[in-house]
């Protein structure tokens, strides 16, 4: 992988739409000049985090706000993982991500995998199934900076997904997320940390900015994670972009000195293995 500079646009989401992709481009302008090679936004940028609004703000690829990421990836000459939006498929509505290279092109695309549905007691209750399906697809991409996996924020919690990634080659994992004042404190950032650990890959986590009016209020604090899980870079609850310098040879320095994906013990970690095979 080689070495770049990383933005994160921790934006703050209204009801307005227009405005909303308009907040976007202008923070991603300002990331592009400030030498950023990658941009990354945060999940569902461009309407509220509301199950009532999913439906109302869906387009259908390419749409308004797609569009606008595409011109605004190549006037920079920039890669630009465009957070997420609602995305409409014939009578279905995802969680999407849109990942565009230098020259405004759809490089990749990831369908949020596993769905928010929680009810924490005394916290957070949420059912995206309600409104959106789950995808079904592993996003890795081979650029020019190096393989990059995307996920989106509750996929985080379900390591599978990117020991899979890190098999194929992937070397950073980016996750637009939503994170909320529940789960936030509690595992935002151990989350992070634990899957940049295990799979040894920097991990970009992008979060909205924090808004006590909405009707979900993100927790924000988006984090930049290195592949020896320390932090890199870190935002607070306000609307910035977060800046982070990725160095490639550190992925590669890190799985030579600790090499724990050499180690795995593939012979052993059949479903089909069973305890009492020792007995």
């Amino acid at each position: 992988m080689k070495d770049f500079k990383l933005a994160i646009c921790q934006m703050k989401t209204g009801a307005d739409k227009v405005a909303n992709i308009d907040k976007a481009i202008d923070m991603i302008g300002q990331a592009a000049k400030n030498g950023a090679s990658l941009v990354v936004l945060p999940e569902i940028f461009n309407s509220p985090y509301d199950n009532k609004c999913f439906h109302e703000y869906a387009e259908v690829y390419p749409g308004r706000t797609s569009q606008a990421m595409m011109e605004m990836a190549k006037k920079y000459g920039i890669y630009l993982l465009a957070g997420s939006i609602p995305e409409r498929d014939g009578d279905r509505v995802y969680n999407t991500a849109y990942f565009y290279d230098r020259s405004g092109r759809m490089i990749a695309r990831h369908r949020k995998m596993h769905l928010f549905d929680i009810d924490v007691k005394g916290g957070q209750y949420f059912k995206e199934s309600d409104v959106l399906s789950a995808g079904d697809d592993f996003c890795l991409v081979d650029t020019d900076l190096g393989k990059i996996g995307v996920g989106i924020c509750y996929d985080v919690r379900f390591p599978e997904y990117f020991r899979i990634l890190a098999k194929e080659g992937a070397e950073c994992i980016l996750l637009p997320a939503a994170f909320n004042m529940t789960t936030g404190p509690a595992h935002w950032e151990l989350s992070l940390r634990m899957r940049a650990l295990d799979n040894q890959v920097y991990m970009v986590g992008a979060s909205g900015a924090r808004d006590t009016s909405a009707s979900y209020i993100s927790y924000a604090n988006s984090r930049v994670i290195d592949p020896w899980a320390s932090v890199i870079a870190q935002a607070g609850e306000e609307e910035t972009i977060l800046y982070a310098d990725i160095v490639g040879q550190r992925v590669s320095d890190i799985r030579d000195q600790l090499p724990l994906l050499k180690h795995r013990r593939l012979d052993m970690y059949s479903v089909d293995k069973k305890f009492t095979d020792k007995k």
